[in-house]
């Protein structure tokens, strides 16, 4: 059997709990309580959650745990000093630490992740890289496993985490069924698809919005600000004062960041080249695309491509 420690705290995101449901319809699927699940929490008792209700804890003690899971929430807090003990007296005696999202911060905090390979939710991957310099921070991953330790994106990540753990324990069939039975895919291809250039930029006036429609079906176009101000009937002057204004960015960052999300869907679609993606996606010639890759996402096309095939073949 294996015994998993979930720690939570005050405000506890509660979406981390599917990776709970996973091993739930794990022992389901394997006939048999394999997997035996324990909320954890410092003084124990009751924990409210970032949803308004409690969930009953243990405390921490001297007990082992086959796998510890680190809880998440909406925001950074530093973690506790009794937490970092218990995490760090943890690592000797678990098979594997798990820290879904932002959890990834604590066992920096901690001290474990340095000279590891992590990830984590794409919003705070820079910071935690500026952080925590020793650590290498690959902000496209949906998890990784480095050694002992166990990282994923965002919250829904914590899904593809917990499979990929079913299927380290009981093997890729029952992975397959649990995956079914969510409804959910027994391996995302692709990275953290998890953000639409679109919506991070959210303007406020129809005038900018149009604008951004229609770079994003015309990026092969130059799409300088004279031809996105004509768009949006304003001055260029007027356009880019009201873009930076409305969506925090200056056009040309926008243009370069829609840019990199379409090439990032062809490059995982699999069917082109990457000068031919470089051409459709107004790049004109690959080492320009590769630099802008470098600045939005942190890694080169290439990198994206290989993670793209090797996900393919592992769904095949």
């Amino acid at each position: 059997m294996q015994h998993i420690g979930f720690v939570v705290f005050p405000e506890f995101q509660v979406m981390g709990f599917t990776a709970i449901t996973a091993f739930e319809v794990a022992n389901l699927i394997a006939g048999e309580p394999f997997y035996e699940v324990t909320l954890l929490s410092e003084a124990g008792g009751p924990v409210r959650s970032s949803a308004g209700f409690n969930v009953e804890t243990e405390a921490f003690g001297d007990r082992s745990f086959d796998t510890l899971f680190i809880g998440a929430g909406h925001e950074l807090h530093p973690a506790s000093a009794k937490l970092i003990d218990y995490m760090r007296r943890a690592v000797r005696t678990s098979q594997r630490i798990a820290a879904p999202c932002i959890g990834a911060f604590s066992l920096a905090e901690a001290g474990l992740l340095d000279g590891r390979r992590v990830s984590t939710h794409w919003q705070f991957a820079p910071e935690l890289q500026a952080r925590f310099p020793g650590l290498k921070v690959e902000q496209d991953r949906i998890y990784i496993v480095d050694g002992p330790i166990w990282t994923s994106a965002g919250m829904t990540a914590t899904i593809d985490l917990a499979l990929a753990m079913v299927e380290h324990d009981l093997g890729v069939e029952v992975a397959r069924s649990v995956a079914r039975k969510l409804v959910v895919y027994h391996r995302r291809t692709g990275g953290q698809s998890q953000f639409s250039a679109l919506l991070e930029l959210d303007p406020k006036s129809d005038r900018i919005q149009n604008a951004l429609n229609y770079a994003k079906a015309h990026l092969r176009n130059e799409l300088s600000v004279e031809e996105l101000a004509a768009v949006a009937r304003l001055s260029p002057r007027q356009f880019s004062r009201a873009f930076r204004s409305e969506t925090g960015q200056s056009p040309a960052k926008a243009i370069e960041h829609l840019r990199v999300e379409a090439a990032r869907e062809l490059i995982g679609a699999g069917r082109h080249s990457m000068d031919e993606i470089a051409g459709e996606t107004g790049f004109a010639d690959r080492e320009r695309m590769r630099r802008a890759f470098l600045r939005v996402l942190g890694q080169p096309p290439q990198t994206i491509r290989r993670h793209a095939r090797t996900a393919a073949q592992a769904q095949a």
